[in-house]
């Protein structure tokens, strides 16, 4: 089951995607997609619904992220180990854990903008992991059915601000739009395998990332297990797992986003998102 959010930013309301691609209108059942509605029970609900007795949405409506109310955004990073070598860094023993605020999160075709200092704006293509209930001191076995759902994230990281502006990387992951989230949040269920799902990420039709999560050098469920060890996870947390090869630091020369610049990027089953790049 395909679930997104859909609407005016800040005015978003809950949907899903029936089998014709087309979005139905969830409203009358939840009021959003967040909290409770991604426990399993709930989704198990949602599931027997027939999608053709909901509301058809007209047109092309503005698509949100695909979970509101997001408590925690958490990231992952040098989880891919042709990623780590490409950034001069070793791989971790363990998983390297920081943050994003959560206003950096957009919808998955809204505009990207560069912050008015940058001069290294970058993309990642990224497996956005949703927690689905209370979650802590969870086993590696056990983590996944703690998971609600996975979508698309791209982790837009400022080099500069995140490696020579002192601090931790926050400064340069936490810009406003730097976080682009859907387009929909496609159930566990749905995904049989979030260790084989192949991933791209282009600029101006430009294939810079062209990977898949099998290559993962710590596996969705161990970095749910490992960080239910130090803080408790909510319903709505997402979790961006790291990315593959082939950001713009890893270039030669060096590549990064501009104004004018077109970015599109997907992960299979779970939708494509595209971005038009603007000053800020």
């Amino acid at each position: 089951m395909k679930l997104l959010r859909f609407g005016p930013l800040g005015a978003e309301k809950p949907g899903l995607l029936d089998p014709d691609g087309n979005i139905r209108d969830l409203s009358s059942v939840v009021d959003d997609i967040a909290g409770d509605v991604l426990a399993d029970d709930s989704i198990a609900q949602l599931r027997e619904i027939d999608p053709s007795t909901l509301p058809l949405v007209d047109g092309a409506p503005r698509i949100g992220a695909c979970v509101g109310r997001v408590g925690k955004f958490i990231c992952i990073g040098l989880n891919y180990a042709d990623h780590a070598a490409e950034s001069g860094m070793e791989l971790p023993e363990e998983p390297v854990i920081f943050f994003k605020a959560t206003s950096a999160i957009s919808g998955p075709n809204d505009d990207v903008e560069i912050p008015r200092t940058s001069v290294k704006s970058d993309w990642e293509v990224e497996l956005g992991v949703v927690i689905g209930k209370h979650t802590k001191y969870v086993s590696v076995e056990d983590a996944l059915d703690y998971v609600a759902g996975y979508c698309v994230v791209n982790d837009l990281s400022e080099r500069d601000f995140q490696i020579h502006r002192s601090g931790q990387w926050v400064k340069g992951k936490s810009c406003d739009t730097f976080g682009p989230i859907g387009p929909w949040l496609v159930t566990r269920d749905a995904v049989p395998d979030p260790q084989n799902l192949p991933m791209y990420l282009e600029v101006n039709g430009h294939r810079y990332q062209d990977g898949s999560t099998k290559t993962m050098h710590f596996s969705v469920a161990t970095v749910v297990s490992h960080l239910s060890q130090f803080m408790s996870l909510q319903p709505g947390d997402v979790i961006s797992t790291g990315t593959p090869p082939g950001v713009g630091l890893g270039q030669t020369p060096e590549t990064y986003l501009k104004p004018g610049d077109k970015i599109e990027l997907g992960i299979e089953g779970l939708g494509v998102q595209k971005q038009n790049v603007v000053a800020g």
